[in-house]
């Protein structure tokens, strides 16, 4: 299954560089390149991304993964999902820090009370 993150992140990687390798696309990902192989044929069948064959390629088998107008839209809005999601993350990682920053402070004050 493809998750939301890993079409988000390849989506926004393939955008900028087209001709990266799945290898390279693997490595930067931190993901198998099994997996990588598997979200992008995934990307294909659903029409998000079409790949070419470059010829400026060092290696015959040099694809360009080029964003469809589909795979443009579906990047928007899973740009916007994955953005509402840190947003929330963060917003609950600050009120967490926040608390503890009171609890070290009560018990700086107990210790200098003692």
């Amino acid at each position: 299954m493809l998750t939301d993150d890993a079409r988000y992140k390849i989506l926004k990687r393939l955008e900028t560089n087209p001709d990266i390798s799945q290898r390279q696309l693997a490595e930067e990902l931190g993901v198998s390149l099994g997996k990588v192989n598997f979200c992008l044929k995934a990307l294909i069948e659903k029409g998000m991304i079409k790949a070419r064959n470059f010829s400026k390629s060092e290696h015959k088998k040099g694809y360009l993964y080029v964003l469809t107008p589909a795979g443009i839209e579906s990047k928007a809005a899973l740009t916007k999902r994955f953005l509402s999601r840190k947003i929330s993350e963060y917003d609950t990682l600050k009120s967490e820090i926040e608390e503890l920053q009171k609890e070290v402070a009560q018990a700086s004050n107990k210790k200098v009370g003692s």
